[in-house]
């Protein structure tokens, strides 16, 4: 609990500071003497800039409120992730019908970004979840198969502020593996999987130009 109260003063502190190098004063344009002064009708969001997002934006899950990547990734044989679920040397505990077989085949992989709101100084705000679903049924140096074997799942949650510069702060949580099937007998390393449990605090900068398909063009 102390670790998050220290991230959310952080997170203020960020905040604050944005909005005193965004909140910058438009310049007034030149009038006639004799002309007769006008009350200017603004619109809060314009007039305190970017930090507010666009005022056109829907408040809740505006347009593009959601983005990220899928990936399916293929182990060939002798070449098989190790979640940290089972002991490498399994095999001697039963050979090609050892209980520990949790060693990847298959994976699928995602990046998912959240950015819910889009205008008040929330629409900073976002979150970030990385899973990566496990699949297979193999042990090293004892069986290679192509089975679909459920073995889990590893991912993790991020919540963050966007900062200039491409800048942003976030704070991690990194759960335990979501354990499926394979991983029991005297082989099984325990619940851990890869990483194990954790939270931190970081900043992010993103740099560069991004080349694809399309060809290149900055990060947004």
């Amino acid at each position: 609990m102390r670790l998050f109260s220290f991230a959310a003063c952080v997170l203020a502190l960020c905040v604050s500071a944005f909005g005193q190098t965004s909140d910058t004063a438009a310049p007034q344009p030149a009038t006639d003497a004799g002309a007769t002064p006008q009350t200017a009708q603004t619109n809060p969001a314009e007039h305190h800039g970017p930090l507010y997002g666009n005022p056109n934006d829907r408040l809740l899950l505006p347009k593009g409120w959601l983005y990220g990547w899928g990936q399916f990734d293929f182990a060939p044989p002798h070449n098989e992730p190790d979640p940290n679920l089972c002991a490498p040397n399994s095999g001697m505990y039963g050979g090609v019908n050892s209980q520990c077989s949790a060693f990847s085949r298959y994976q699928l992989i995602g990046n998912f970004v959240f950015h819910p709101f889009g205008r008040t100084i929330l629409h900073l705000v976002k979150l970030e979840w990385n899973p990566n679903l496990n699949f297979g049924k193999n042990i090293p140096h004892t069986l290679y198969t192509w089975d679909w074997q459920w073995i889990g799942m590893e991912h993790y949650w991020m919540a963050g502020v966007d900062l200039p510069k491409g800048f942003d702060f976030r704070v991690t949580q990194h759960p335990l593996f979501v354990r499926g099937n394979g991983s029991s007998g005297p082989g099984y390393l325990g619940p851990n999987g890869p990483w194990g449990r954790y939270t931190t605090i970081g900043v992010r900068k993103v740099f560069g130009t991004y080349r694809d398909y399309y060809g290149a063009h900055p990060f947004q």
